[in-house]
């Protein structure tokens, strides 16, 4: 569906959406649209309050707006279309807004930390497949033949765009998503059956690829390991969820596992496990925690995944308990602390809320829990005891605002920073420094 007056950007909002109004005040959510710019646009999702839309067409750029890089920047970064400079700004004052709107406060003097490199950072991409040749199956003829390839989902649809590689990942990652497409259009595996292909890298320039499938297929042959890629699994993954879910190894050759280092700690980690896209740019936000520890404190570590933030700060506070509820990630939590011979540390494997006793009030909380934000009885066991300093890391500021807004009766915010984890697209994560008042 098409609109055919053009519609007015007033801001940029939460998301990444241009904000515009329709004639009857209903709220319309543009992607492809900056502030003061007049679009015309495509409807993709039509709800009773809100419309969601893509603009097709730039009547009015704006004179901040610059060509993107990658023809298919909608699907993975969206705001390409900003100058560095202008996207660090737009972060700041929208996650001022989100504070403010979600957490009813205000977070004075909140910076951003942005790295340099724009392009070629993230160490984790997950691709999907497409019929290149696509044509719906009442148009299809007879002599319609499909040829696979790799795909990101088109924005705000269920379309799939073929691509070559990803201008956010790492060199690594696209030369072995390009050796392992050779290798899966070789064994002619029909689309229907493709599911993903997840590749990590690391700073040494490894890479494993876990690659899914929706049939138990009888491969012919698997690829040498070698280039740069280190390990291989091959996962049958049921088509009842469009998660990538590991059902069934199919096989497995070399490491399912890579190693990065984080300011003088050595971490390993799965190429499932949660883990930061962004090492360099999280080492800064440790060296920002780091300076609220305390060596005479103990810290509690929730949502901690396989330490990430916990180990790489050891020598900060006296003691610490990781705790996280996914199996495979405290698994290398437990071998991380084994292999960087840290004797105060201890990791459990349960959910952050079935494990309120370790909060106390002599200790330091961290918590970096997932877009949900934390768990209703996580906060209230906080408000009730009232730890000395809660360090709030978050990848979703409304959740986030929302957390420390029930929090801030008893504390006060000591330090705030943005960080740019993920450069030419709206995402970004915050940090809050909470003091017991």
């Amino acid at each position: 569906m098409t609109i055919e007056e053009s519609i007015y950007i007033e801001k940029l909002v939460f998301g990444g959406q241009g904000l515009g109004r329709l004639p009857n005040g209903q709220a319309i959510f543009v992607w492809n649209a900056l502030p003061g710019e007049e679009v015309r646009v495509k409807v993709v999702k039509k709800k009773k309050s809100y419309i969601e839309a893509i603009a097709t067409e730039i009547v009015t750029p704006s004179p901040e707006r610059i060509d993107p890089v990658t023809p298919h920047f909608l699907s993975t970064s969206a705001w390409e279309i900003l100058s560095p400079e202008s996207e660090n700004e737009y972060k700041v004052t929208v996650a001022h807004e989100t504070y403010q709107k979600v957490g009813g406060f205000t977070v004075p003097d909140l910076t951003i930390y942005s790295p340099t490199t724009q392009y070629g950072y993230r160490n984790k991409i997950e691709f999907s497949f497409c019929d290149r040749n696509f044509v719906p199956k009442k148009d299809r003829s007879d002599d319609h033949v499909e040829e696979v390839a790799l795909a990101f989902y088109e924005r705000g649809g269920k379309n799939r765009i073929p691509v070559t590689g990803s201008a956010l990942a790492t060199d690594e990652i696209n030369v072995s998503a390009e050796y392992l497409f050779d290798w899966i259009a070789a064994e002619n595996i029909p689309n229907r059956s493709l599911k993903s292909l997840v590749i990590r890298s690391n700073r040494k320039g490894e890479t494993i690829a876990a690659f899914f499938v929706k049939d138990e297929w009888n491969f012919s042959c698997f690829p040498e390991l070698g280039a740069g890629l280190v390990g291989l699994q091959v996962y049958y993954s049921s088509y009842q969820t469009p998660a990538s879910r590991p059902d069934k190894l199919l096989y497995s050759d070399g490491q399912d596992y890579l190693m990065e280092r984080l300011l003088d700690c050595d971490l390993k980690f799965g190429a499932l496990s949660f883990f930061q896209v962004n090492p360099p740019v999280f080492e800064q936000t440790l060296r920002d925690i780091g300076e609220y520890l305390q060596a005479d404190m103990d810290i509690v570590d929730f949502y901690a995944g396989v330490g990430a933030i916990g180990l790489p700060l050891f020598e900060k506070y006296n003691g610490s308990v990781l705790v996280d509820s996914n199996e495979e990630a405290i698994s290398y939590a437990k071998e991380n602390i084994d292999m960087n011979a840290v004797e105060n540390v201890e990791a459990h494997c349960t959910p952050s809320e079935q494990m309120l006793d370790v909060i106390a009030s002599d200790k330091i909380i961290i918590v970096d829990p997932p877009r949900a934000g934390m768990h209703v009885d996580v906060v209230n066991r906080l408000m009730e005891k009232k730890p000395k300093r809660i360090v709030y890391l978050s990848c979703n500021l409304s959740t986030q605002a929302r957390d420390v807004a029930m929090l801030l009766p008893h504390y006060r915010i000591s330090f705030s920073r943005l960080y740019n984890y993920f450069p030419r697209t709206p995402h970004m994560e915050g940090l809050l420094i909470l003091e017991r008042i």
